[in-house]
C-alpha cells in the first residue's frame, strides 16, 4: 500500500472509534498520619466531597490549601501511602436512606452494625452537609412532643420542631430524659402524627449502646426508632460525621411530612472529636484549643431543626442535644455556645440527683423559649402554680437550714412544696401519659394532698390516676379534649379526688394527728 492510503486506512478508523471522554480529577498523596491524608493535584476538589483511594479507603475533603487538600478518612484498608493516586467522585459525602432503616442500627455512613443486611429498594442519597430551611419556609412550633416526663411536660414543655438542651454533669440522667422521651413515642394520642425517633451516639462505650438498644427493643421502641452510632472504638472521623448523617437521616423523614425527635448523645464529645481534627489539619486554635468556627459548627447542625409549613410539606424535626459539664459549670466555652444556640434547655443538677431527686431538674435554670405555646390548655392551666410553688419551696428549704422559727404560712408552704417535689419524681422507662400528668399535679397543687404523708404520695397517685380513668370515663374524655379547667370541671376533679380518698381512708391519720 502506498503511504497516501495508509493513512487515509489510519484516520478512518479512528475516526469510526466512538470515544467517550470523562474529566476525572486525580491528585497524589503526599503524607498520611493519624487518619488525615494530604494530597496534591486534587485541581477541582470541593469542601466535604467524596475521594476515593486505590485501596479501596474512602475519605473527605475538610481543608482546601494553595498546593494540596486535606482528606479526612472515614473508612480506610490501612494501606494508604505516600504516592497513592486519588480520585475526586464530584459527590458531596452523602447516606442512603429510605424506610429499611426504621428499627436499625447504623454507623455514620449508614450500614449496618446490627448483624443483618441492609437493602434499599430506591435510596434517597442526602447531604451530610445541608443548608437549614429558611424562615419563610418554617411554622411556628405550637405542637406539644410530649416526653412522659411530668417536671418536664409541666414546665419546660417541647414543642415538634424545637431544640431544647439537655444539660449536666455525668451520670445525673440525661440520656435517661432522651430514652424516656422516645419510649414514650409509643403512645398516640388526640389524633397527632406518629414520630419517627433518631438516637445518636457519639463516642460513648458500645456497652452503653448495646444496652440502650437493647432496652429499645424490649420496649418496642425500635418499631419507630433508629440508631446511628459511632462508638469511642470507631475512628474519630466517624464520630464527627455521626451527627450529620443522623440529622440528614432525620431530614429524609421531615421532608415527607413525617415528625422527627433526633437526640445527639452527646456534643461534648462531638466537640472533641472536631477538635482533634482540626489539630491535625493544623487549623488555628482558639480558647481551650477548639477551632474558632466550633460554635458555627453546631450552629448548622441544630439549625436544621425545624417545623416546616404545610405548603412545604407539614413535617418536623425536633431536637435534644445533650452537653455534659463538669463540676456543674454552665459558663464553660461548649456548654455557653450550645445554650445560646438551642430554644431551652433542661439543667439537671448533681446535688439533687445525689438527694434522691429523679429526675434531678434545676427548676430555676430550666427553661422553653416556646414554653406554653407547645403545651395543651389545661397542661398550661396547671403549669404556672406548679412552677412557682416547687420555686418558691427550693428557695425556703434553703432559708430553713440556718434553723430560723417559721411563721405557719411558711410551714404550710414547705408542707405544700415537698408534696409537689415528690409528685415530680418519677421512675426511669415509666413515661406518664398526658391525662396521668394532670391529675397528679392537679391533685398536688389544689391541697388536695396535703394531709397525706409523703412517703405515700407515689402509691396514692398511682391508684388515683387509675381510680379516675376506671370510674368517671366523662371526666377523662372532658380532659382529653384540650380544653381548660373551668370551676365546674374543677369542682368535678376535687369531688372525685375527695371520694378516692375517703373510700380508701387516705389522709384520716394525718388529719387526725
Amino acid at each position: 500500500m502506498k503511504p497516501e492510503e495508509i493513512i487515509q486506512k489510519i484516520e478512518k478508523e479512528l475516526y469510526s472509534t466512538q470515544t467517550n471522554p470523562e474529566l476525572v480529577n486525580f491528585g497524589i498523596v503526599e503524607t498520611v498520619g493519624d487518619e488525615i491524608v494530604k494530597a496534591s493535584g486534587l485541581s477541582n476538589a470541593g469542601y466535604y466531597e467524596e475521594i476515593d483511594f486505590d485501596d479501596g479507603s474512602v475519605g473527605f475533603v475538610l481543608n482546601l490549601d494553595e498546593d494540596f487538600v486535606s482528606i479526612v478518612l472515614l473508612r480506610t484498608s490501612g494501606h494508604v501511602v505516600r504516592g497513592m493516586k486519588v480520585r475526586a467522585t464530584g459527590k458531596v459525602l452523602n447516606v442512603a436512606v429510605s424506610d429499611k432503616l426504621i428499627g436499625r442500627v447504623v454507623n455514620a455512613l449508614g450500614e449496618p452494625i446490627d448483624g443483618a443486611e441492609l437493602k434499599h429498594e430506591k435510596p434517597a442519597y442526602y447531604p451530610v452537609e445541608k443548608i437549614a430551611p429558611g424562615i419563610i419556609h418554617r411554622s411556628p412550633v405550637e405542637i406539644p412532643l410530649k416526653t412522659g416526663i411530668k417536671a418536664i411536660d409541666a414546665m419546660t414543655p417541647i414543642g415538634r420542631g424545637q431544640r431544647e438542651l439537655i444539660i449536666g454533669d455525668r451520670g445525673t440522667g440525661k440520656t435517661a430524659i432522651a430514652i424516656d422521651t422516645i419510649l414514650n413515642q409509643k403512645k398516640l394520642d388526640m389524633g397527632l402524627k406518629r414520630v419517627i425517633c433518631i438516637y445518636c451516639s457519639i463516642g460513648q462505650k458500645q456497652s452503653n449502646l448495646a444496652s440502650i438498644t437493647a432496652k429499645l427493643k424490649d420496649e418496642g421502641a425500635l418499631d419507630y426508632a433508629i440508631v446511628v452510632a459511632a462508638t469511642s472504638s470507631d475512628p474519630v472521623s466517624m464520630q464527627y460525621i455521626a451527627p450529620l448523617a443522623a440529622c440528614a437521616i432525620g431530614e429524609y423523614f421531615m421532608d415527607r411530612g413525617e415528625d422527627v425527635l433526633i437526640v445527639y448523645d452527646d456534643l461534648t464529645k462531638h466537640a472533641w472529636s472536631y477538635r482533634q481534627i482540626s489539630l491535625l489539619i493544623k487549623r488555628p486554635a482558639g480558647r481551650e484549643a477548639y477551632p474558632g468556627d466550633i460554635f458555627y459548627l453546631h450552629s448548622r447542625l441544630l439549625e436544621r431543626a425545624s417545623r416546616m409549613s404545610d405548603k412545604n410539606g407539614g413535617g418536623s424535626l425536633t431536637a435534644l442535644p445533650i452537653i455534659e459539664t463538669q463540676g456543674n459549670d454552665l459558663s464553660a466555652y461548649i456548654p455557653t455556645n450550645v445554650v445560646s444556640i438551642t430554644d431551652g434547655q433542661i439543667y439537671l443538677e448533681a446535688d439533687l440527683f445525689n438527694a434522691g431527686t429523679r429526675p434531678a431538674i434545676n427548676v430555676g435554670l430550666s427553661v422553653s423559649r416556646v414554653g406554653g405555646a407547645a403545651q395543651t390548655k389545661s397542661m398550661k392551666q396547671l403549669a404556672g402554680p406548679v412552677r412557682l410553688e416547687l420555686s418558691q419551696f427550693r428557695e425556703l428549704q434553703a432559708f430553713t437550714q440556718f434553723g430560723s422559727d417559721l411563721d405557719e404560712d411558711t410551714l404550710k408552704r414547705l408542707e405544700r412544696g415537698k408534696r409537689i417535689a415528690e409528685i415530680l419524681k418519677q421512675p426511669q422507662y415509666q413515661p406518664y401519659d398526658e391525662l396521668s400528668e394532670i391529675l397528679s399535679i392537679f391533685a398536688v397543687t389544689s391541697g388536695l394532698f396535703d394531709n397525706i404523708d409523703v412517703g405515700k404520695i407515689a402509691e396514692i397517685e398511682r391508684s388515683l390516676t387509675q381510680y379516675i380513668k376506671k370510674t368517671y370515663p366523662e371526666t377523662v374524655k372532658k380532659l382529653s379534649v384540650n380544653a381548660k379547667i373551668d370551676d365546674a370541671l374543677r369542682a368535678e376533679l376535687e369531688k372525685e379526688i375527695q371520694e378516692f380518698k375517703s373510700i380508701n381512708n387516705y389522709g384520716a391519720e394525718s388529719a387526725t394527728a
